[in-house]
């Protein structure tokens, strides 16, 4: 059986493209795999713990597990993930269409995007929650081993409290989503929906492309903070990106706060760690131009604001108070109220 998602990219493509962009990283001998493995199993369940008793998150019913990855694994799993995710939207645009000349250019291009894209993250990844896993896999919680020894390297990093620093951070999402039930299919439904209007035809396209150079010159656009293709989107499309949009700023942002607090009193370079990986995201010169151009540098720009909300609420309110945002969707912030975390707090938390 021929899923319409082969049909609209080679994913053979994007795999070849993919791992040579990724590379191997550094070698890693035996020795250095085996305390790889042996330390994050051994401080995954330590940081589930801690951060189950800081945020009070439910485990829900699982446990968080560890697999330490090659880059190339690393880029099959995504590329796996992506599958499943534009299947809905690959039936959607090809039910109607018949294959004509263009097909196999078609999905060799964007066979060749979508693996190169792939393969730069794949060199910067060092831990990875993936939110789209099967139901048998949830739990597993992703770790490129060659990007995390480079790092250790690098910077003389302490290797235990490295690692238990990183488990912090993707263990605070695997209990997110384990405590609220919910938000994975919330998520999805949006992904899902989002992905339902999107067109290809080259009319559509070019009707926006005006409306877009129309908004610019009258002072009517509001895609200052979300990257250049928000001018490309329909209000509808909009409104689903701004969803999305908190609800990825939210989960990094206490993801990395969770981490930060955790941290104090129990791994003494947890500074130094933050302060390095700052400096890594924010390179300067041709990768950072890359960065904008995937919007890479948009989804910092997020991730400070979550965290920033998340500490102003937990200020204001307490744990207790600010866990209301797992609830259901309607206690989630808006993506204004990620900007205003005391409109969050008068709208949620002090009912």
């Amino acid at each position: 059986m021929t899923f319409a998602a082969e049909r609209l990219i080679d994913w053979g493509t994007a795999a070849k493209v993919g791992d040579r962009v990724a590379g191997s990283g550094i070698p890693l001998a035996s020795v250095e795999r085996a305390r790889l493995f042996e330390d994050f199993a051994e401080v995954v369940p330590q940081a589930d713990s801690l951060v189950q008793e800081f945020t009070a998150l439910g485990p829900g019913g699982g446990r968080s597990r560890p697999w330490v990855m090659t880059r190339a694994q690393w880029l099959k799993a995504n590329l796996h993930g992506f599958e499943r995710l534009l299947e809905p939207f690959a039936e959607k645009i090809l039910s109607n269409r018949s294959e004509g000349a263009m097909a196999k250019v078609r999905r060799n291009v964007l066979g060749a995007q979508l693996g190169g894209l792939l393969g730069y993250l794949s060199h910067r990844v060092l831990g990875q929650y993936d939110v789209f896993l099967p139901p048998d896999d949830d739990g597993l919680i992703y770790f490129v081993g060659p990007n995390v020894v480079g790092l250790e390297r690098k910077f003389r990093f302490p290797q235990r409290d490295f690692r238990l620093w990183l488990s912090l951070h993707e263990v605070t999402h695997r209990l997110q989503f384990a405590d609220s039930q919910w938000l994975r299919g919330y998520l999805t439904s949006l992904m899902d929906t989002y992905l339902n209007t999107v067109e290809v035809d080259p009319g559509w396209l070019a009707a926006r492309f005006r409306e877009a150079l129309s908004d610019l010159r009258s002072g009517r656009s509001d895609y200052k903070g979300f990257g250049w293709v928000f001018l490309l989107m329909t209000p509808d499309q909009r409104d689903l990106v701004r969803k999305m949009q908190a609800v990825m700023s939210l989960v990094e942002g206490h993801g990395n706060y969770v981490m930060d607090q955790v941290s104090k009193g129990r791994i003494s370079d947890a500074r130094l760690f933050r302060r390095r990986l700052q400096e890594r995201r924010n390179k300067s010169g041709l990768e950072k131009t890359f960065q904008k151009a995937i919007g890479f540098d948009v989804k910092v720009r997020q991730d400070d604001l979550g965290e920033n909300f998340v500490a102003k609420v937990v200020k204001l309110a307490g744990m207790e108070r600010f866990n209301r945002v797992w609830e259901r969707p309607e206690t989630l912030p808006t993506i204004e109220e990620i900007a205003q975390p005391e409109a969050w707090v008068a709208r949620v938390a002090a009912a």
